[in-house]
């Protein structure tokens, strides 16, 4: 399941990816040993390795690949609207291709922008933006509407992923429990959340059922809490130290707990 795009724009490649090395490519020769005078034959300082025990010498160390260059449109976008556009973009409102196109109709062609928001997007940090939860903005940099559930779940699913791609299998549980936070300030029930999201691809599907496991997990702790409180009379400063627990986080947490009560 991958992010449903943000803006009318056609699909593109993430911006973010590398891009492969060019066929063909291949690595410098290694420089001819010089003559010495005595007819005897020195290794060149040009050699791509260092000699190795045993004789053979060790490879060169690979170069990192190029990254993939942006649309030119993008590099427009960016230098015209940096906040939303920049190294820490902000989400863009729905129709933003509209505003775009209204604001500079000589500036940008309809197929070059569709491509460079596609590839805006899709990109590694603008789906950071949206798992956050961030709202989207105009093309002022103001904020006009909340990021829908459905929108910040996919764009969690997506990071992780990506991360899974490279490796990265520790991070299931930090994205897990920022998928509980999520669907918890969603204030949606279970079934409505899930009915929202449309989830199809059975790993998604087993992430969010963890992420849901853990969230009830985490209202259970928190409504024993509220019941020990409420039996103890102590006031919530006295009842955290009892318990070894930050006021603060003690309040937090039975406030969510009464709340859930009286909803």
């Amino acid at each position: 399941q991958t992010l449903p795009l943000m803006t009318d724009s056609v699909p593109a490649t993430d911006a973010s990816s590398p891009a492969p090395a060019a066929p063909g490519d291949a690595a410098p020769a290694p420089a001819q040993a010089a003559q010495r005078p005595d007819g005897a034959r020195r290794q060149g300082r040009g050699r791509p390795g260092r000699r190795a025990p045993g004789g053979n010498a060790a490879p060169a160390a690979a170069a990192p690949r190029p990254s993939r260059p942006q649309p030119p449109a993008l590099l427009e976008l960016a230098a015209l609207y940096p906040r939303l556009f920049g190294e820490a973009p902000l989400p863009l409102k729905r129709g933003i291709f509209d505003d775009l196109m209204a604001a500079h109709p000589e500036q940008f062609e309809r197929e070059a922008l569709k491509l460079a928001l596609g590839v805006h997007t899709r990109s590694t940090r603008y789906l950071q933006a949206v798992a956050a939860g961030q709202p989207r903005h105009d093309l002022q940099g103001q904020s006009v509407e909340p990021m829908a559930p459905e929108h910040v779940h996919h764009a969690l699913w997506e990071l992780y992923r990506r991360r899974q791609e490279r490796g990265g299998d520790e991070w299931r549980a930090k994205i897990r429990t920022r998928m509980a936070r999520a669907i918890d300030a969603s204030g949606l029930t279970r079934d409505d959340y899930c009915a929202r999201v449309h989830i199809r691809d059975a790993q998604a599907q087993a992430l969010l059922d963890e992420a849901l496991a853990e969230l009830a997990a985490q209202h259970a702790r928190e409504e024993a809490l509220l019941h020990a409180f409420e039996a103890s009379g102590q006031t919530v400063e006295a009842f955290a130290d009892m318990y070894g627990m930050d006021p603060r986080t003690a309040e937090r947490n039975l406030q969510r707990a009464r709340q859930r009560k009286a909803g």
